[in-house]
C-alpha cells in the first residue's frame, strides 16, 4: 500500500510513497522514546538555538518547499510561499520567547519557596490536515519542541511529500535523531498510536468528526488533547461600515487557499441597510478572480484540493439553492482538468439549507441578511462552530463590543482573521478546546509542577 500524491490542478501522479506496517510505527516510536530524555534535559536555550536553524533552513529552502505544497495540494505559489516564511517567523518567535514562557512563576505560600515549573510531558502526537501543509505542523512544533517534548507527526494522506520533507527540515537543521518523526501511517493506525504509552498528548486539526473520534480515543488513555476543529466563522457587516474596505477584505478572507481554511470568512452576515450595495461590490469583486494554474503569479484563484472534496462542495450547492439560496455568481465545477470550481457566492441563505447549517470547505460565500446589529449577533451565534469571526464597522468601540458577545475563539474588528505566533489560537464549541500560539498554545502540553520548599 502506498499514498498517492496528486497534483489538484492537473489531476497528475506526483509520486507514491509507502505506507508504514506496525513494525516500522513500532520501531519509530521506539527511536523517539530513546531520544526524549536527552531532548528534555537540554538547557531551553539550546533548544531555542536549534529551533534558529530550522528557521534558516526554511528561508533557504523556501523555493523547493513552496512548489512542494502547490504541486500536491495545490494553492497559489505565492500563499506557498507565505506559509513557509510564516513557519520560520514562528520559530523564530518561540526561539526569542521560550526562555521567557518557561521560565519558573515563583509563587508566595507557607514554603520557603514555592514555584511553578513548566516540564515537558513527553511526546506530542499531531495529527494534521492537508489545506497549510507545514504552517499546521510548525504551529505546533515550534512551541512543543521547544518546551522539551518530542514530536511525532501523522500527516494528512494527500500530501505525503509534504510530510517527508517536514521531517527532513529539522534533519537538515541539526535535531538530534528521533526528536521529530514522521509517521507514514493511515488513519486508521492512529488509534493505534495514541494509545501506545510512548506517547504522552495528542493534537488535531481537522473536522469534527475526527476530532470526536481522537479525543474519545485520547480521553480512555487519559492523554491530554488539543483540538481545533471546523469552523463557520461569521463576517458581520453593519450599517456603518466602510465597504470599499469591507468588500476588499471580504474577497480575501473568504477565497484565500481556495476557501479551503478552518477560519475562512464563511457566513456574511450583512445588515439589511447595505445587504443590496455590499452583494454588488462583493459580485465584482468575486468575478475578478482568475482560476487557473497555481504556479502561475497571475492565477487568483487556485484548484480545491481533491475533486472528491470539490464534489461534496457542490452537493452543499445544490441542495441550499433547492431549499431557496439564490445563486448570485458561480456555483458550478469548472470544466476539464484539476478540481476547479467557480469563485461563488449565495445569496438569501436562511435556516434549514445545508449551507447555513454546516461549514463550507471551498471557494463558496455565503450572505445571510440580518435586520440589524442585534439580529447579526444572533445569527452569528445561532451556528455550532465557534472558531474566528470578525465585524466590520467605522465605530471601533460598537465593534469591540459586539466582539466580545460573538462565541468565538477569536473576533477582528474591521480586520481578517488570521493566526499570529503572539496571539493564542483555538475555538469554543464544535470547533474544539485548547489553544495553540502565544505561551498558552506553549502551556498546552507542560506539567504546571509545583515545588515547595520548607
Amino acid at each position: 500500500m502506498t499514498f498517492t500524491a496528486v497534483n489538484p490542478a492537473s489531476g497528475e501522479t506526483l509520486g507514491e510513497v509507502p505506507e508504514w506496517d506496525e513494525r516500522l510505527l513500532d520501531a519509530a516510536l521506539s527511536e523517539v522514546a530513546a531520544a526524549t530524555p536527552g531532548w528534555a534535559a537540554l538547557p531551553v536555550v539550546q533548544r531555542c538555538e536549534q529551533l534558529r536553524v530550522v528557521a534558516q533552513v526554511l528561508r533557504d529552502n523556501l523555493e523547493e518547499y513552496a512548489r512542494l505544497i502547490t504541486q500536491e495540494m495545490g494553492k497559489l505559489i505565492r500563499e506557498s510561499r507565505a506559509e513557509i516564511e510564516k513557519c520560520a517567523h514562528a520559530c523564530d518567535y518561540y526561539a526569542e520567547h521560550g526562555p521567557a514562557f518557561l521560565h519558573d512563576e515563583e509563587i508566595a505560600s507557607d514554603a520557603g519557596l514555592s514555584y511553578v515549573a513548566y516540564l515537558p510531558l513527553g511526546t506530542v502526537l499531531a495529527v494534521m490536515p492537508w489545506n497549510f501543509p507545514f504552517w499546521q505542523v510548525f504551529r505546533f512544533a515550534a512551541p512543543g519542541l521547544v518546551a522539551g517534548n518530542t514530536a511525532v507527526l501523522k500527516h494528512a494522506s494527500n500530501v505525503p511529500k509534504c510530510a517527508l520533507a517536514i521531517e527532513d527540515v529539522f534533519r537538515k537543521a541539526g535535531f538530534p535523531q528521533g526528536v521529530f518523526r514522521t509517521l507514514m501511517i493511515r488513519a486508521s493506525q492512529v488509534k493505534k498510536a495514541i494509545e501506545d504509552p510512548r506517547v504522552h498528548a495528542v493534537t488535531l486539526t481537522g473536522s469534527e468528526p475526527a476530532g470526536r473520534s481522537v479525543a474519545a480515543v485520547a480521553g480512555a488513555s487519559l492523554k491530554k488533547t488539543v483540538l481545533e476543529l471546523g469552523g463557520s466563522d461569521a463576517f458581520i457587516v453593519l450599517e456603518d461600515a466602510d465597504l470599499d474596505l469591507t468588500v476588499q477584505n471580504a474577497v480575501a478572507a473568504r477565497f484565500l487557499n481556495a476557501g479551503q481554511s478552518c477560519i475562512a470568512a464563511k457566513r456574511f452576515i450583512v445588515v439589511d441597510a447595505v445587504a443590496e450595495d455590499f452583494v454588488a461590490r462583493f459580485k465584482a469583486g468575486v468575478e475578478a478572480l482568475q482560476p487557473g494554474d497555481p504556479m502561475d503569479e497571475n492565477t487568483t484563484l487556485a484548484p480545491m484540493a481533491r475533486a472528491d472534496l470539490r464534489d461534496d462542495l457542490h452537493r452543499q450547492v445544490q441542495e441550499s439553492i433547492a431549499a431557496g439560496a439564490v445563486a448570485t455568481t458561480g456555483c458550478e465545477p469548472i470544466a476539464g482538468a484539476g478540481a476547479f470550481y467557480q469563485a461563488s457566492i449565495l445569496d438569501s441563505v436562511g435556516p434549514g439549507m445545508r449551507a447555513y447549517q454546516e461549514e463550507l470547505f471551498g471557494p463558496v460565500a455565503i450572505v445571510i441578511r440580518a435586520r440589524d446589529e442585534a439580529d447579526a449577533l444572533r445569527i452569528a451565534n445561532e451556528s455550532s462552530y465557534g472558531l474566528g469571526g470578525s465585524v466590520w464597522t467605522r465605530d471601533a468601540q460598537r465593534g469591540e463590543r459586539l466582539a466580545r458577545q460573538v462565541q468565538s475563539g477569536c473576533t477582528f474588528v474591521n480586520g481578517m482573521v488570521k493566526s499570529d505566533p503572539r496571539l493564542p489560537f483555538g475555538g469554543v464549541k464544535s470547533s474544539g478546546y485548547g489553544r495553540e500560539l502565544s505561551h498558552h498554545g506553549m502551556h498546552e502540553f507542560v506539567n504546571a509542577k509545583t515545588i515547595w520548599i520548607k
